[in-house]
């Protein structure tokens, strides 16, 4: 029988969330983990504030030292499978790849087979870091499952830190292309607006001056097509979903976006109009800068082809 084990997180409530329903408090703090998840530990008296336990319907004070026993999870076995992959380059140390629609980068609930990980696990056999545990193996960075494009996997923790490294500072070149709904007026600009979880819906991001980190998209129009036009984004930061974010901010959200924009269109597209273009970063053990790119695919094409008519 196996011993059960839980993992102690500390955290000092701060000013910014003072008044805030105990619950609300942890899923913004806690952002890897359901609100129902935590109500129920909070229920299983799994939260100690100020070395005592708390009602459901607590509220945190600026000071407030908080204990949070979570258990911990079972982790399904990840298997490789045999899923063919777009490899754009590889050596002993990274594997560049361009996704294709459809699929998830890493296993989550919903998503424990089919995914980029599964077929890198079948692809590289042992040969994928460990830094990011079970479930994302050799995963430095995502993209999202309708997103597609150029992303890079570490064979090792060398690779892995090194990458990692460069992706905290912003020094990674990233690239997108999207197609938008309506037209600019002007051909460049900036949105610098943060990003944090979306208040009312845990799955969805949104601006948030008060509680959200600083996001930054630059972007060029490369065509306008009257109600649509097409643009380069290019990331200074990377927040989940931000471009999604910040076009639907500026009136510009993305073709097709279920999630932040309208879905119902006469194109019948599978998700946003988006696909992660090039990708540029210093080899972590040769220190030599690198960019690839991967082609616009066939769907992308087209569309463009049809919006110009």
């Amino acid at each position: 029988m196996s011993e059960h084990k839980e993992k102690i997180i500390v955290k000092y409530v701060t000013r910014e969330y003072e008044g805030m329903r105990i619950d609300k408090y942890l899923s913004e703090v806690l952002s890897d983990c359901s609100r129902s998840f935590l109500q129920k530990v909070i229920k299983d008296d799994g939260i100690l504030v100020n070395e005592k336990t708390i009602k459901s319907n607590y509220r945190v004070q600026d000071g407030d030292l908080l204990k949070i026993s979570l258990p911990d999870l079972v982790e399904p076995e990840i298997l490789p499978e045999n899923i063919p992959l777009d490899i754009i380059y590889e050596d002993s140390d990274i594997i560049v790849v361009n996704k294709p629609k459809g699929m998830v980068v890493h296993p989550a609930a919903g998503h424990y087979s089919g995914t980029l990980v599964n077929a890198l696990l079948y692809h590289c056999k042992e040969n994928l870091s460990g830094i990011n545990g079970v479930l994302r193996p050799g995963i430095v960075h995502r993209i999202d499952m309708n997103t597609t494009g150029v992303l890079v996997a570490c064979k090792n923790d060398f690779a892995h830190n090194g990458l990692s490294k460069q992706l905290e500072v912003h020094s990674i070149v990233r690239k997108y292309n999207a197609i938008v709904c309506n037209s600019f007026k002007i051909t460049d600009g900036t949105v610098d607006a943060p990003i944090g979880r979306n208040s009312l819906d845990r799955k969805k991001m949104a601006i948030d001056h008060k509680n959200g980190k600083r996001a930054v998209t630059h972007y060029h129009v490369l065509e306008n097509f009257g109600k649509y036009a097409y643009i380069e984004c290019q990331l200074e930061t990377g927040r989940t979903h931000q471009i999604r974010v910040h076009m639907h901010s500026i009136g510009h959200p993305l073709l097709g976006d279920d999630v932040y924009g309208n879905s119902k269109s006469s194109f019948h597209l599978e998700g946003q109009t988006l696909h992660a273009r090039i990708l540029g970063f210093i080899h972590p053990r040769t220190g030599k800068y690198m960019e690839f790119e991967a082609q616009l695919p066939e769907y992308f094409e087209h569309l463009l082809s049809v919006l110009k008519q």
